[in-house]
């Protein structure tokens, strides 16, 4: 999502302004500068065509097991200790750097980017595009997480004693109820939500930004809709879940709250906070 790796359109100072000009390309862009980035890149995104959606979709599914497989690799080689799992989890946001900085469509960044156009010029366009985006993102990404979980079930990506491990390290994601996962996947979508409205302002720091806030998510335990998919589908290839507790009980639960998290409630509060000084913003695009 090419939103995730812009910066500030002011952030290089012009060595041929003035010294007023250069003092503001040294701002950080304020919450209504970051509203139109996220608002327009999400514009842009509503009007891709479904094929380009569907295979960048397809391609962070499959990218987006690199989590997995590094917190697997982490987990075979340490010992078990009670501070393993904080050392695990920096295997998680290897998926989110690949995915995030190769500008790949991932369903829980795209429920800020396309909500957006819809809450600051609602319409019937805007509303069937947005469905008709988290639809395709949502359906390639988890095809995508599939394919990786099939492989690596099958023993096509890694050896026997890091599948192992990277069952071993699903597994967790089994410890919760249908409802508790719903609720555990809120925060998760609201902070995923909070990396694609924070990188237009992170310049430099991008990598920086999306390691720290996806290794919250990942000590915190939070159910991510399309990491955990990677976890639930391996879990049912390698028989250790039902198709029912793979789908029903895991990844529905958790996709409904990263939506809530990030759709809901992030988004409404981030359009909220510029709403009223939106009086001479960038109008949305009007479809019939």
């Amino acid at each position: 999502m090419s939103v995730m790796a812009q910066t500030h359109p002011s952030a290089t100072p012009d060595p041929t302004g003035s010294k007023e000009d250069d003092v503001d390309a040294l701002k950080s862009a304020d919450a209504k500068d970051l509203h139109q980035a996220v608002r327009e890149e999400g514009e842009d995104e509503l009007d891709r065509p479904i094929s380009s959606l569907f295979f960048s979709g397809l391609a962070a599914g499959m990218a987006i097991a690199s989590s997995l497989i590094a917190e697997g690799a982490l987990h075979a080689a340490l010992p078990d200790t009670p501070w393993r799992s904080m050392i695990v989890s920096f295997g998680y946001p290897i998926g989110f750097l690949v995915v995030v900085l190769g500008r790949m469509q991932l369903f829980t960044e795209s429920t800020i980017t396309a909500m957006l156009p819809l809450v600051t010029k609602p319409s019937g366009w805007a509303l069937r595009r947005t469905l008709r985006l988290w639809g395709v993102v949502l359906g390639a990404n988890l095809v995508g997480t599939a394919l990786a979980a099939g492989m690596i079930a099958a023993g096509l990506l890694g050896g026997s004693e890091l599948r192992t491990a990277m069952i071993e390290v699903s597994m967790d994601i089994t410890k919760l109820s249908a409802g508790a996962t719903f609720v555990n996947a809120i925060p998760a979508g609201f902070m995923i939500a909070i990396l694609a409205w924070s990188l237009p302002n992170a310049r430099d720091q991008s990598f920086l930004v999306i390691f720290a806030i996806t290794y919250v998510v990942a000590i915190g335990a939070f159910s991510h809709s399309v990491v955990g998919s990677v976890e639930a589908w391996l879990l049912l290839f390698s028989g250790k879940v039902a198709i029912v507790q793979a789908l029903g009980g895991l990844m529905v639960p958790a996709i409904l709250g990263n939506l809530l998290g990030g759709a809901g409630l992030f988004a409404l509060l981030a359009h909220a906070q510029v709403r009223g000084e939106m009086s001479s913003h960038k109008p949305g695009r009007e479809k019939s």
